[in-house]
């Protein structure tokens, strides 16, 4: 599958199967997605996995951001959580801004490599992605942001999965710089 494919193909699953990736899978998936354009080579990002009960320690956490008396039962709504963490590194090239679009650009990647091995992958955020208690959840330093995460699991039938994306109209989006005044 090409890339272009790949990127008409994507779609987001908002109800998955318990299947998931076992971790030698999603490392070698990883290791691709850590691929993408990263000025100064810095490698701005980490991820981290959430399995089993990993998934009710975040949904405490998240009641607890929020002020909920129950533990949020969204983190059950997939078998892995893979979250995406901005690492800013100390850089006089490179701004935090940029450091987080690398991020994102690697878990975009990984959601991309999912999809095509065959994993359903919606990437779930939220305002409490950057509370105190999530934070914490996660072992976040001081220079690190969550993102969100890459919720991962089994494709349902065809006919469960989110609306279909539509393609975007580049007459919107895409234009030349303005004339010089």
């Amino acid at each position: 599958m090409s890339a272009r494919e790949a990127m008409l193909a994507r779609r987001s699953w908002s109800k998955l199967t318990e299947a998931a990736p076992s971790d030698e899978e999603l490392a070698a998936l990883v290791s691709a997605a850590g691929r993408v354009a990263d000025h100064a080579s810095l490698r701005p990002w980490r991820l981290v996995t959430l399995r089993g009960d990993d998934r009710v320690r975040l949904g405490e956490a998240i009641a607890a951001a929020t002020g909920a008396d129950e533990p949020s039962p969204k983190p059950l709504r997939a078998p892995l959580l893979v979250a995406v963490v901005t690492s800013v590194r100390a850089s006089e090239k490179v701004p935090a801004w940029e450091q987080e679009a690398v991020a994102s650009g690697v878990g975009h990647a990984l959601s991309l490599l999912l999809d095509e091995a065959g994993w359903g992958v919606i990437w779930r955020t939220g305002g409490y992605t950057r509370s105190r208690e999530v934070a914490a959840l996660h072992g976040l330093g001081p220079e690190e942001h969550l993102l969100g995460w890459l919720y991962v699991g089994g494709k349902p039938e065809a006919s469960d999965r989110t609306g279909h994306e539509r393609g975007v109209d580049p007459a919107e989006v895409l234009s030349a710089l303005p004339p010089a005044r």
